[in-house]
């Protein structure tokens, strides 16, 4: 008489879907946190004009981040066995480093938005206005950006490698995550780079368990 003691915890093949749920919104924060606060260091109006427009976006952030997690969580799913030690230590390191500088990002201006609220003009004497501006900017739009692509790197080199993706998806990969790597001090709009490509690769694996599903 055969006993069934335990039984392999799948991922459900829905959880694909959380990638697409991160892109979708952190497209949305760094779309609206572009057009809100303007290039421009000095130009501190989007403390009273658009506050409401960045509180948005901040909001948001907590709940792309959990989807980010799921996101992660798929991948090495789909790998399976077939995971490199390696690779998926700095898949996961840069993984998590990202999403730890974005949130550190976010509570950065969420800040500089209470600090204005309860202090008006002192931040800009006193300084804290600019260095937290320096500050937020470079953690986004620098290292958070980065990690993305090395994120990128390590996950088109184990897709290569185990062909848990397509050939040129992996190829595509590798030039995204050189664009994100080199490009993105001289543009803030190259950001959306990361999130387009979550997109592009979650669908894949969405319409692969799907089409696997059917055929079983």
């Amino acid at each position: 008489m055969t006993s069934h003691v335990g039984k392999r915890l799948r991922t459900p093949r829905a959880a694909a879907v959380a990638g697409i749920v991160f892109a979708l919104l952190l497209g949305t924060v760094y779309v609206v946190m572009r057009i809100s606060i303007p290039e421009d260091p000095e130009d501190s109006a989007w403390l009273q004009g658009r506050a409401g427009y960045v509180r948005f976006a901040l909001g948001l952030v907590p709940f792309a981040g959990i989807a980010f997690l799921w996101f992660m969580g798929v991948v090495r799913d789909r790998i399976g066995d077939f995971e490199d030690r390696f690779f998926s230590t700095v898949y996961t390191g840069s993984g998590l480093l990202f999403l730890a500088m974005v949130f550190v990002a976010a509570a950065g201006a969420g800040s500089l938005l209470v600090t204005y609220e309860n202090v008006a003009g002192g931040m800009f004497d006193s300084g804290v206005y600019s260095y937290g501006r320096d500050v937020i900017y470079r953690i986004s739009n620098v290292y958070s950006i980065r990690m993305a692509g090395v994120f990128m790197l390590s996950l088109g080199t184990v897709g290569l490698r185990t062909r848990a993706m397509p050939i040129p998806l992996s190829i595509f990969t590798y030039v995204l995550a050189t664009v994100l790597l080199v490009v993105i001090s001289y543009s803030l709009w190259i950001a959306l780079v990361f999130p387009a490509w979550v997109l592009i690769v979650s669908l894949y694996f969405l319409i692969t368990n799907l089409r696997s599903a059917r055929s079983s």
